[in-house]
């Protein structure tokens, strides 16, 4: 007995462990036969898991979606692995997920073996965040809700605070939910405007009825991620540009993240960088600060105002020499 119920855990990992599994495989793995296998799966069954099974040449056996949510196994690494995530999860940018995360931080850590507790803790003690962790925090609901329009393709309506505090209505085709640096961000076709929209999720409010099921259009071109990069770190400020940095993008990317910049390579020891900024001087340092040798593209405007800088920290940078020249230590 004691045999057969380790045997029924270890098929039940190896069915969350991967979509299909055909019944010759599964005998392989548990050292049965697959007539062994049919009976183990039918005491699944009778235990409550939805395990489907197909016939013929393509036939197996697959874990189905069940009313409740079962047991989960895990192997060592999959389990430090759920638990360092739910640790980061309460200090996350959804409001309402921290309390959710720490219930079920607590029962994991509950039945995790010293060994693992010992790692769990470790990677918790020795490792910070760089910086705040924290942004805008928006509602898991609010998440939740968006993630299903995007899954149904169905329209949605809401109200929208801008970055300057403007209120209006919008009516929008959700199709991806994206985050990063401490934010979320909604991509979505706005029907009014005729075109692609980012939408901060912090600042979104759901006002149902939503509507229909919209008929899915063609993605931007850069993909999903790469398109809120650029509208988040360009397209919504003032004064955008492009700089050729003298350093691999590899090197580059350490140095700027998605949010505040598109890099693109060039070859192996230069790369292209698109970025913004709301005045000329915030762009030109922002450049500067990356710290790498460059070359302005465009716009001329930045040329001309790079120039301007320079001679000025020169000018600063000589009369601070002249200034030191004459002073004397102990």
């Amino acid at each position: 007995m004691l045999e057969t119920s380790a045997r029924l855990l270890r098929l039940l990992s190896l069915l969350q462990a991967q979509r299909e599994w055909s019944g010759a495989d599964l005998a392989d793995r548990l050292g049965v036969t697959p007539r062994t296998v049919r009976r183990d799966v039918d005491r699944l069954r009778t235990l409550g898991y939805p395990v489907h099974s197909t016939t013929g040449t393509a036939g197996g056996y697959r874990l189905g979606v069940g009313a409740r949510l079962p047991p989960l196994l895990l192997d060592d690494d999959e389990a430090v692995a759920v638990a360092v995530g739910l640790r980061a999860a309460t200090g996350n940018a959804v409001e309402g997920i921290e309390e959710s995360s720490v219930r079920a931080l607590a029962k994991l850590e509950q039945v995790l073996p010293d060994r693992l507790r010992r790692r769990v803790n470790a990677l918790a003690a020795f490792a910070d965040p760089l910086g705040d962790r924290r942004g805008p925090t928006v509602d898991v609901e609010t998440v939740t809700e968006l993630a299903n329009a995007c899954r149904d393709r169905r329209r949605l309506r809401f109200a929208y605070r801008g970055h300057d505090g403007t209120a209006s209505r919008r009516t929008a085709e959700p199709y991806r939910l994206v985050y990063g640096s401490h934010r979320w961000y909604l991509v979505a076709w706005d029907t009014d405007r005729a075109d692609w929209r980012t939408f901060r999720v912090d600042r979104v409010t759901l006002t149902p009825p939503h509507g229909p099921r919209f008929v899915p259009r063609d993605p931007p071109a850069e993909g999903w991620a790469a398109y809120v990069s650029r509208r988040v770190s360009t397209a919504a400020y003032t004064h955008s540009a492009t700089v050729l940095l003298h350093a691999p993008v590899e090197r580059a990317a350490e140095r700027i993240a998605p949010a505040a910049g598109v890099l693109e390579p060039v070859d192996e020891h230069t790369c292209l960088l698109r970025t913004g900024a709301h005045t000329l001087d915030a762009l030109a340092f922002h450049v500067v600060m990356a710290g790498f040798d460059f070359e302005v593209r465009e716009p001329a405007e930045l040329v001309d105002r790079v120039a301007e800088l320079a001679d000025r920290l020169g000018r600063a940078a000589r009369a601070g020499r002249r200034g030191g020249a004459g002073d004397g230590g102990d």
